[in-house]
């Protein structure tokens, strides 16, 4: 059974991303709210998040591709290495009022992340030249793959996601299939928008969550699902919910939750939900440079059919920063 979890357990560190390894850490990364590093902590419970010591493994170059608005790092294992995953803008980004981002790779050998040389692997090439971000990667059937989000200037919206087969973490071998689009009147407020995707392998389906809307009051998720056996490149294995399954609990004071990640407990036993939510609706100035919107964990549930129950998002547990200061 999952311990009481204590809410927010990262302070201003949006789109949380939470890995738990089997040297008994849970690894810790998200978007530092200056967008100009790629920050990483761990320890040993969800609870111990909060205060454990965070170390920047990576800064954003001077100038070129690497040079701004770092984004949405997300920390994974394959080979016996590791790979950080993250989106980054050029410096000059802005381009007719369009963000201009690409994913990219990092790898270290090290056993601990927080030490040792983080390598950089390059842009992960998607053959598209578009807005890019959000990229996570799971393995199935012992074949590794890569989920993302990205713009395609034919298709209304900011960003679809998208599934391909890797050659190697950094190299996609199959060529993009695109798994949804930014369609549903809870996906289009503010911005048409689905990102921010996140695998779960439990029950002999495979479910990808993902983030719809801007990221205010209306950011919430959606859900895909997949049986496991069939084919995840094909978009007919896919059946999407109609409604959003996570979003914004004004009883219990969370707004906007979403751009989430999966773990375990510390037992093994219970699927953790990984997510980030504000505490507020009045935002002043750009939302993109308000930095708290918290990192956040709660227990799922599962319904009779062997699907996720997530339910609302929690209250606050502990004291939460209102103001525009950076931690």
């Amino acid at each position: 059974m999952a311990k009481e979890i204590l809410n927010p357990i990262v302070l201003q560190r949006a789109d949380p991303f939470v890995y738990k390894h089997s040297d008994g850490y849970y690894y810790f990364t998200g978007s530092h709210p200056l967008y100009d590093r790629i920050v990483l902590r761990r320890a040993k419970t969800l609870n111990e998040l909060h205060d454990a010591e965070e170390t920047a493994v990576w800064w954003k170059h001077e100038s070129g591709p690497l040079s701004e608005l770092i984004w949405a790092p997300e920390i994974h294992r394959a080979n016996d290495k590791w790979y950080i995953y993250f989106a980054a803008a050029p410096d000059t980004n802005i381009d007719d009022d369009t963000f201009n981002h690409r994913m990219y790779v990092l790898e270290s050998a090290s056993d601990n992340p927080l030490e040792g040389e983080w390598v950089e692997k390059g842009e992960v090439d998607t053959g598209m030249s578009t807005f890019a971000l959000d990229a996570t990667t799971f393995f199935h059937k012992g074949e590794l793959y890569y989920v993302w989000a990205q713009q395609d200037l034919e298709i209304k919206g900011h960003s679809n996601l998208y599934i391909a087969k890797m050659e190697n973490p950094w190299t996609l071998k199959t060529e993009p299939v695109m798994l949804t689009k930014p369609e549903l009147p809870w996906e289009i407020k503010g911005f048409w928008v689905n990102e921010g995707p996140a695998v779960l392998s439990k029950n002999g389906k495979v479910f990808i969550t993902f983030s719809g809307s801007a990221t205010g009051v209306d950011y919430c998720m959606g859900l895909l699902t997949a049986n496991e056996d069939d084919d995840l490149l094909n978009p007919e294995s896919w059946t999407k919910s109609q409604e959003p399954v996570f979003q914004s609990a004004p009883e219990n004071g969370q707004y906007g939750p979403g751009h989430n990640s999966f773990t375990e407990s510390e037992d093994g036993n219970d699927t953790i939900l990984i997510y980030h939510a504000r505490n507020y609706t009045e935002i002043v100035g750009d939302p993109l440079y308000d930095p708290n919107r918290q990192a956040r964990a709660q227990k799922i549930e599962w319904d009779e059919n062997g699907n996720p129950v997530f339910g609302k998002p929690a209250p606050d547990d502990r004291w939460t920063p209102k103001t525009r200061d950076v931690l």
